[in-house]
């Protein structure tokens, strides 16, 4: 009968050869980034209400018109809440337009400022970042009901209207299109 020493032993040999190849340790190595930033953005994400259906609200844009969540079902949505203070969400602004052009018509992109004093600071940060996407104008009430604590949070929500995936921080347009089409 073999003892457990025995059969591992043939194993870790393998396993110690295999690490000396460049690839192998690089395939290691990156497996491991992708693994920490897996378990961070989770983390992250843990309190926000994935797979409930997505509260509904009608906000103004900063053009004057209404907009209601449960009006645009059919297409998935993208919700990002940001703060005009946000540096990071400045960062991610360029983005969001990107990923507006990238789908078209294929699903709506929209964007809630929340956590400003005054309407003039959304629009200033809108004229600045050449915002080319809706800026619906929100308040403490919306990000409580989204459980919004972080800036900028980003919703994908279903075409039937339940929020599938979540992200907190800055998304890259790659990153914002996996997470819209898994």
């Amino acid at each position: 009968m073999r003892t457990p020493g025995r059969v591992m032993e043939p194993l870790r040999q393998v396993w110690n050869r295999a690490r000396e190849r460049w690839w192998v340790r690089q395939a290691m190595d990156i497996a491991l980034v992708v693994l920490i930033f897996a378990a961070v953005a989770a983390w992250q994400t843990r309190h926000l209400p994935t797979g409930a259906p997505a509260p509904d609200f009608t906000l103004r844009t900063l053009s004057g018109e209404q907009v209601r969540l449960s009006e645009l079902r059919g297409k998935p949505v993208v919700l990002s809440f940001w703060a005009p203070w946000c540096g990071v969400c400045k960062a991610e602004s360029s983005t969001l337009s990107s990923l507006r052009s990238t789908v078209g018509g294929s699903a709506h992109v929209l964007s809630v400022a929340v956590a400003y004093e005054h309407e003039e600071e959304v629009r200033r940060f809108a004229r600045e970042q050449e915002v080319d996407y809706p800026v619906l104008l929100g308040g403490p009430e919306l990000m409580q009901a989204y459980a919004v604590e972080q800036f900028p949070t980003t919703f994908f929500v279903s075409s039937e209207g339940h929020i599938e995936r979540a992200a907190v921080g800055y998304t890259t347009r790659l990153g914002l299109l996996w997470r819209m089409w898994l």
